[in-house]
């Protein structure tokens, strides 16, 4: 009896969707270049288990039923389209590749025309969860070649996250690179969360004193409420980890974060869109100063610097960091929808907002009890274009903001950077914003580059242009938008 799909690469994430994949009733063919790692893997974890071996591409493809479904699980970028390569003498017309490493979008976009036109149906598939999301119940996000999604959606359906009411955490996305966009984002908005986490930690620890077991505590409360995560969850968790002296553990890890490209990938795809992915950014950004170890503690000490008490009721604060912190999440969230509802509208891709929000429900890393809430807020209006305006985010947002400017304002005067907190709120305050100051920056522009202006007592879509100073002539430059 032949494989109902292969999988190439046996590192944890692919050793784990085999194990998944073979627990859910189909065989699977396992293969790695290293073809030494294919006898460990089948005499360790797979072992007394239906997994089938390979030992060469070929070997792959003879074991498999037709259509061919060979899903790979390696490094992003050249080693996809290598192996890519050396597949296709190999397969036959209708037979389907698929990525599910964290492929930069616009190289799932490439490979699904380049192979179409060869015949193969490709697919690029999000996956999120980790080690455990793999082993237990990843969400997917597939997209590319839609021919190909019911011979793969049996499989990506059975090995999904549920939901409580038994829904997958996998359904098509889009077309070309829809489905690695829509990851690319998800990992965005991860960004973004952990900064906002480990900005109200801080705030905890440096402003109002509270001990590792006073704000593990205070997470392990805050997951009873509409905070409720997986990454509220975990940080409750590792605060209250202990070493083997009896010491917290995270006080002896160095305070340098790691990334690897996905959260610059979507602050550069926002710039490029136009939408102000800000709090993103910032949490991008806040990885890279962190990475400043050296610098950091030199100009410490140069500025001589420290984060001053917060005084007052400590349970109020940390009531009103609960509600900062809600009240940012959501904005994350929201831009995140931007973005991704900018680039269905910009590359025609047909998105289903509300079902993206289900895709994340569980399984993912930034998996939390209110993306059913958003799967609601665009049931209910398709056309939402910010979170905001639904009655339940609004509610949220405009109680939360006294709280929140309490927060942001008091970490202003102490010392206590919050960088992602702060641009949340002002982002809020400029988008609700009905005049802001750009008439004045618009004026800037015209007057040392001639680059026209419209006027706020004529119709939309008149351009002006001012001889400032009398000296320059009535020639405007070219207007153009991003």
């Amino acid at each position: 009896m032949k494989g109902d799909i292969g999988v190439i690469g046996l590192a944890v994430m692919g050793q784990n969707l085999i194990l998944n994949m073979n627990d859910c009733g189909f065989k699977v063919v396992a293969y790695n270049r290293t073809t030494a790692k294919v006898d460990e893997f089948l005499n360790g974890a797979a072992k007394g288990t239906n997994i089938i071996g390979a030992y060469s591409l070929q070997d792959l493809v003879d074991k498999l039923e037709k259509p061919r479904k060979i899903m790979m699980m390696v490094r992003a970028g050249s080693v996809v389209d290598d192996f890519i390569e050396q597949l296709l003498p190999l397969l036959d017309e209708g037979d389907i590749i698929i990525d599910g490493g964290n492929a930069n979008y616009s190289d799932s976009t490439r490979r699904t025309r380049y192979l179409t036109e060869k015949g193969i149906l490709f697919v690029g598939a999000g996956v999120s969860g980790g080690e455990e999301g793999a082993r237990r119940g990843p969400s997917i996000m597939p997209g590319g070649d839609v021919r190909a999604w019911e011979a793969v959606r049996p499989i990506f359906q059975a090995i999904a996250a549920k939901t409580p009411q038994g829904e997958p955490c996998c359904d098509w996305v889009g077309k070309d690179g829809a489905g690695h966009f829509v990851k690319m984002v998800h990992n965005g908005i991860e960004y973004g969360d952990m900064q906002l986490i480990c900005e109200a930690y801080q705030f905890m620890k440096d402003g109002l004193g509270l001990s590792y077991d006073e704000m593990h505590r205070v997470f392990a409360e805050w997951n009873k409420t509409e905070l409720d995560s997986y990454l509220i969850e975990i940080t409750a968790a590792i605060l209250a980890y202990k070493d083997e002296g009896g010491e917290p553990l995270v006080e002896k890890i160095l305070d340098t974060a790691g990334q690897k490209g996905t959260g610059k990938w979507t602050g550069i795809n926002a710039l490029d869109l136009g939408i102000p992915l800000t709090l993103i950014s910032e949490a991008v950004f806040a990885r890279c100063v962190s990475s400043f170890k050296e610098q950091r503690v030199r100009m410490g000490g140069l500025f001589a610097r420290q984060a001053l008490p917060v005084g007052g009721d400590k349970k109020q604060w940390v009531g009103d960091l609960r509600q900062a912190l809600l009240a940012s999440k959501i904005i994350s969230y929201a831009q995140g929808f931007m973005l991704i509802r900018e680039a269905g509208e910009s590359y025609g891709w047909d998105l289903d907002y509300g079902n993206t929000a289900l895709l994340w429900r569980e399984g993912c890393i930034i998996r939390s009890a209110f993306l059913g809430n958003i799967r609601d807020a665009y049931e209910n209006n398709p056309d939402l274009v910010f979170l905001g305006e639904d009655g339940y985010f609004k509610n949220i947002l405009e109680n939360c903001l006294p709280a929140w400017r309490r927060v942001v304002a008091k970490a202003v005067e102490c010392g206590i950077p919050m960088p992602c907190t702060a641009s949340a709120i002002t982002f809020l305050d400029g988008y609700t914003a009905q005049c802001l100051p750009a008439n004045l920056l618009q004026a800037q522009r015209d007057y040392f580059g001639a680059h026209t202006y419209e006027r706020s007592d004529k119709p939309r879509g008149e351009f002006f242009h001012t001889n400032w100073t009398g000296r320059g002539g009535d020639t405007a430059s070219t207007a153009y938008d991003i």
